[in-house]
């Protein structure tokens, strides 16, 4: 069985707000698909991410660290969480990723095998 990655992006200025109707229903289907992932014996970890001005980028040239605020893309979309899942292959990681809120709508899973050392 292979880990894989799967990394949820989504447009910030369209997610729904905390405290509102849509922000609910979207946390209830999280919970769901928790729930799903742990009863299969297929989650190894996973969390939400905060806001992407919370985030920030590090970079080491000539010695010198350099700590920036932000994405590393600012235009790029939110990376508002991750999941680890084992996958028997390419088709059932396409299939959990289906079931990621974040893949419908205005979101995107980014799916990456891991390479295990």
């Amino acid at each position: 069985m292979a880990k894989y990655m799967f990394l949820q992006y989504v447009d910030e200025a369209a997610a729904p707000a905390m405290g509102t109707p849509a922000k609910d229903a979207e946390i209830a289907a999280y919970g769901k698909l928790f729930e799903e992932l742990q009863a299969s014996g297929a989650l190894r970890g996973g969390d939400p991410c905060d806001s992407s001005a919370k985030g920030f980028s590090v970079q080491v040239r000539n010695g010198q660290t350099r700590a920036t605020d932000g994405p590393m893309h600012p235009a790029s979309p939110w990376l508002n969480g991750y999941w680890v899942i084992d996958c028997k292959d390419r088709a059932e990681a396409v299939a959990w990723a289906a079931k990621i809120p974040a893949a419908h709508g205005a979101g995107t899973v980014e799916v990456h095998p891991i390479w295990e050392m």
